[in-house]
């Protein structure tokens, strides 16, 4: 059975979070955030979806960019995590925590009633 990809509603609403949670790890183009957020079952994120949220990101200071001279090809914008964008990580990973954790009784209650 092929898994189902992320409604994009909800892909707009964790993005961030996501590519902050990528960031973390250490610095990345955007091509290679892409195949990152792939590899966790976020399915095919579109520039026109990440470019506007690590532009944002940067305007918010979240992230800091800088251009990496191609290999044999155009360079590169290379996005790495600041440390308000650290904290703002350990912020939101807090909340979805809990945002998560209501979500499932909410729906661990309604499954319960289906039956």
């Amino acid at each position: 059975m092929r898994e189902r990809e992320p409604s994009s509603g909800w892909l707009r609403g964790v993005l961030p979070l996501a590519v902050a949670a990528v960031l973390a790890k250490g610095e990345q183009h955007g091509y290679a955030l892409v195949q990152q957020l792939a590899a966790h079952g976020f399915g095919a994120i579109r520039g026109g979806a990440l470019y506007p949220v690590l532009g944002r990101m940067e305007t918010e200071r979240l992230v800091e960019a800088h251009w990496e001279p191609g290999e044999g090809g155009p360079g590169r914008k290379v996005y790495r995590l600041t440390g308000e964008g650290r904290a703002r990580l350990l912020e939101e990973s807090a909340m979805w925590r809990q945002f998560a954790e209501s979500m499932d009784q909410l729906l661990g209650q309604a499954a319960k009633e289906e039956r």
